[in-house]
């Protein structure tokens, strides 16, 4: 077991300081002195006791044997020295900033399309509406071969290097050869890049008549926005409960989070509060000009929602205000603040914890290093939490009350208030076998660009399902699958068909519909939403967030008032 890292300010800031002393380079004052009586031609440098991390690079780089790459030395010492401190604290090395940031930044420069390597072939899948590709014609299904008279097709380039080609910044320039299905000759394009939009609300739309259905992918800086466009438009069409869907979103930024959380709560209720050694307690309360306050919600959560997802969830549980529905979530209660350094890069350096309004931290514990935190997922999994909920270690020394009374639980991830076993039933060798060999998407990809024209006329998912459901897609995909090398297995398939043929119809109404098509479709073998479902049409949510008064009172106020240790 790892030795468990003291919370003070020495033990945290010191390797904090030689990291940015490795990183920025400083520059410092050398003094020269004889090395000995004997050899007064040699001279000892010396350095400030300050600067020993800098000492030592220096020396490396003026006296060792070999030619040393010093910038690649220290990017490699910076995220050593970091694991020392929490697994989230990070160093971006110049390099990788760009894409570190446009990940969460919400856009970049491009030529606005979503593109497929198929058969070692850039295929377009869909173009971005009113992008710099619609605008010059390219069109769903074409496929890229040349980009600035490099050819890119049949020679084994890698994607992210066809990402980077395509990309670049606002306003510059890139030539495409385009080959269009039933054209001998390459079409040429030149593509004034724009701002290509990364989209964090994958889709909003009603499930029936007063359900409506919103997934949303990270907290980047758009996603606001993008939220209240779904909100609006699922309010034109008389929604009374919304389903948020956070299963998958890992967070990002806490503002944001903070933002769409206040859409839902009246005023004063608190939202989130942080706290840190050098961060003074900072609570935040919805100011009530929420859109959403008397509008039903539920949340969807799974293992892989953390940080701004947990913050949405736990503000909604412990405000009473949605029932949470799902597995227990990821348990990141850390936040980070990005610092900017002069040599290039950034550190994204751990400054407070945040904490649910009832006063959970739900950060899990990380005293056994990173790569045990990030096995955690994986214990979880063995020790039977997925399928189980009485397999959820809960400590029951960190028990807290949400505003109605209702028992909470911290300690590492938030504790969904109905909880939904991972369904496996029909699930087969055959079935992953298909799935990991990327099959069902090649196949949903091929049938799409082959029958184009013909699926293109169907303006709702409705309507495309209809066809499909007329077309023997499963002996298509089987038939598919043994060109591929997968084997088909008659006994396994049919356990599975029904999960395999609806998740082929849904990539299909995908590369047709984008996410309106998919989502949908693939709800029909969704475990959690299917649940929250129930939960919502049988009236059990306000049974749920409502307890009586014994219940309630079943929290004791020392109870309830617990601090969790200082992990």
């Amino acid at each position: 077991m790892a030795k468990q890292i003291k919370n003070t300010s020495r033990h945290i800031y010191l390797p904090i300081i030689l990291a940015v002393v490795l990183v920025t380079g400083m520059f410092v004052g050398r003094i020269t002195a004889p090395l000995g009586q004997g050899d007064s031609s040699r001279r000892l440098l010396m350095y400030p006791e300050s600067g020993k991390l800098q000492t030592i690079i220096n020396l490396i780089d003026e006296q060792y044997v070999d030619s040393v790459d010093t910038d690649k030395l220290v990017d490699n010492v910076i995220p050593e020295i970091l694991e020392k401190l929490d697994p989230h604290s990070v160093y971006i090395p110049p390099r990788n900033l760009e894409a570190a940031n446009q990940e969460l930044e919400g856009n970049f420069g491009g030529i606005g399309v979503e593109f497929s390597m198929q058969n070692d072939t850039v295929m377009v899948i869909s173009v971005v509406s009113g992008g710099p590709s619609e605008k010059v014609g390219i069109l769903p299904g074409d496929r890229i071969i040349t980009v600035n008279d490099t050819v890119i097709a049949g020679v084994g380039m890698p994607t992210n290097d066809v990402v980077g080609m395509l990309r670049g910044d606002i306003g510059t320039k890139v030539n495409v050869g385009i080959k269009r299905r039933n054209r001998d000759k390459l079409i040429d394009f030149e593509i004034t890049r724009g701002n290509i939009p990364l989209y964090s609300v994958d889709v909003a739309y009603m499930i029936d008549d007063s359900i409506g259905y919103i997934k949303v992918n990270r907290f980047a800086r758009n996603t606001y926005q993008e939220l209240l466009s779904g909100l609006a438009r699922l309010k034109a069409d008389n929604c009374r409960h919304i389903i948020m869907d956070l299963r998958g979103n890992s967070g990002g930024y806490l503002d944001i989070a903070i933002s769409m959380v206040n859409e839902f709560l009246d005023k004063g209720d608190m939202i989130v509060y942080t706290e840190g050694v050098h961060s003074p307690r900072q609570e935040v309360h919805a100011n009530g000009s929420g859109s959403c306050k008397n509008t039903d919600i539920t949340v969807l959560i799974d293992e892989f929602s953390a940080s701004a997802s947990e913050i949405f969830a736990g503000a909604m549980q412990d405000n009473d205000r949605g029932v949470v529905v799902g597995r227990r979530s990821f348990g990141k209660g850390l936040v980070q603040q990005q610092f900017p350094l002069p040599a290039g890069g950034a550190l994204r350096l751990t400054v407070a914890r945040y904490y649910t309004p009832s006063g959970r931290c739900i950060q899990k514990p990380y005293d056994n290093g990173v790569e045990d935190y990030y096995r955690d997922i994986i214990y979880r999994y063995e020790h039977g939490e997925f399928f189980n909920r009485d397999s959820i270690n809960i400590n029951d020394s960190l028990v807290y009350k949400t505003i109605g009374g209702r028992k909470v639980y911290g300690g590492g991830g938030i504790m969904p208030d109905v909880f939904v076993a991972r369904d496996t039933s029909n699930h087969t060798d055959y079935y992953y076998n298909l799935r990991e060999s990327g099959v069902i998407y090649q196949f949903a990809l091929d049938y799409s660009d082959k029958n184009r024209n013909e699926l293109s006329e169907f303006e709702t998912v409705e309507q495309l399902e209809a066809y499909l459901d007329r077309q023997p897609i499963g002996d298509m995909l089987v038939s598919f699958a043994n060109r591929k090398d997968v084997k088909y297995n008659a006994s396994e398939y049919q356990i599975s068909k029904e999960l395999i043929v609806n998740e082929t119809k849904a990539y299909i109404a995908r590369n047709i519909l984008d996410n309106e098509g998919f989502y949908p479709i693939i709800r029909k073998h969704d475990e959690v939403l299917n649940k929250a479902l129930e939960v919502i049409r049988s009236g059990a949510a306000d049974s749920i967030l409502h307890v009586d008064s014994a219940q309630a009172s079943e929290v004791s106020e020392s109870t309830a008032d617990a601090t969790e240790p200082n992990i």
